[in-house]
């Protein structure tokens, strides 16, 4: 046996039970929605460290975990977010988006104003680790760090929303500003979302859209 297994720590369980679960999880996540109206009271940072955990629980290649979560509640830093971001964002909606892109997001009523990025009590940046470091400080190769880091992030959404908090993905491009602001090594790191998280604010409205059924997005064979 290699020495470096261990024992699966699995407990199986009833079917019945299994089937509980998992619909009334689904039930759960089809209640959830991106938020951009944010209530600015305040969400303890053990919360915020507990939903991290969940998601640096995900596969990843090699194990190597190449993701890194920045968790931002500082104001000040907030401010320069929104900032940098603002600034992308208005060259996004005025120079870079096609006519047929704009049009795709006409119904969810976004423009390059995003005062949820200080409004909302954390800003949660996550980076793609592209080259680690051994413990000599030689270049070490990470292998699918994007597959890896997507697998985390829909794990920390999901544990947000289960913890009875709304969150939205942020995407401004480029996104490099994000590693000048909060000191992440350009040459070794790539910002790849920014997840809001927060209550809604009160009387907050969503767009009134659908999500595909079942049967228009996977199939059994």
């Amino acid at each position: 046996m290699d020495a470096r297994t261990k024992p699966l720590d699995f407990h199986e369980l009833p079917p019945d039970e299994i089937r509980a679960r998992a619909t009334n999880f689904a039930a759960q996540m089809q209640r959830r929605r991106s938020v951009r109206d944010f209530d600015s009271r305040a969400v303890p940072r053990d919360i915020i460290e507990a939903c991290l955990c969940a998601a640096a629980s995900a596969p990843s290649g090699a194990n190597q975990q190449p993701w890194r979560f920045v968790a931002v509640s500082d104001p000040a830093v907030k401010r320069q977010i929104r900032e940098a971001a603002e600034a992308e964002e208005r060259e996004f909606y005025g120079r870079r988006a096609s006519d047929e892109w704009l049009a795709a997001l006409a119904p969810l009523g976004t423009d390059a104003d995003k005062p949820f990025l200080e409004t909302a009590p954390w800003l949660i940046a996550i980076f793609v680790e592209r080259i680690g470091l051994t413990p000599d400080g030689d270049k070490a190769k990470r292998y699918y760090p994007d597959e890896s880091v997507g697998i985390a992030t829909g794990l920390l959404i999901a544990a947000v929303h289960q913890a009875g908090l709304a969150t939205l993905t942020h995407t401004p491009s480029p996104m490099k500003f994000l590693n000048e602001i909060l000191g992440r090594p350009s040459a070794r790191e790539r910002p790849f979302l920014l997840l809001v998280v927060g209550y809604p604010a009160p009387g907050c409205r969503v767009p009134d859209i659908q999500r595909l059924p079942l049967d228009a997005t996977a199939s059994f064979v």
